[in-house]
């Protein structure tokens, strides 16, 4: 399944709101897992380097995924943002998976339809402790390249 009609069949997107005053960072967690919009496919893998783009190769622009996910969020264009610093990539049986990383623009937490969203809410990294190790593994990337 697709983020929608059109972006690529193969991102998925880590989404992230940072508090500008205290820097807090919490993720949004949808249907139990971390990754917008679909689960991981079976027997996925991060390839080796993480997210370090290998040398001469061509990195997946967001702005497709990125307004994708703001029209499946049922928020304004422009309320997420790349983090640049992120990009990783997976393998899949079928396939690799770009998984990029950005975060909500909004000064507070957005709030977001359940009618349109479904079950999401935003935790803190601690409270995605009970992800499978892939995920994990992806959160703690993300949360280092936010870091800085």
């Amino acid at each position: 399944m697709s983020i929608s009609a059109g972006a690529p069949a193969a991102v998925r997107l880590i989404l992230y709101h940072q508090q500008s005053s205290s820097a807090r960072t919490r993720f949004l967690r949808l249907r139990g897992g971390l990754l917008a919009f679909d689960a991981l496919p079976e027997g996925a893998h991060l390839l080796e380097g993480g997210t370090t783009p290998v040398a001469g190769t061509v990195r997946l622009h967001p702005a497709a995924a990125l307004r994708s996910a703001e029209q499946r969020l049922g928020i304004a264009d422009g309320s997420l943002r790349a983090n640049s610093e992120f990009n990783a990539l997976l393998q899949t049986d079928a396939g690799e998976i770009t998984v990029l990383l950005a975060a909500f623009t909004t000064l507070d937490l957005p709030r977001l339809d359940p009618a349109i969203v479904g079950d999401v809410r935003f935790v803190a990294l601690t409270e995605l402790r009970d992800l499978p190790p892939l995920e994990l593994a992806l959160a703690r990337l993300a949360y280092e390249a936010i870091l800085g």
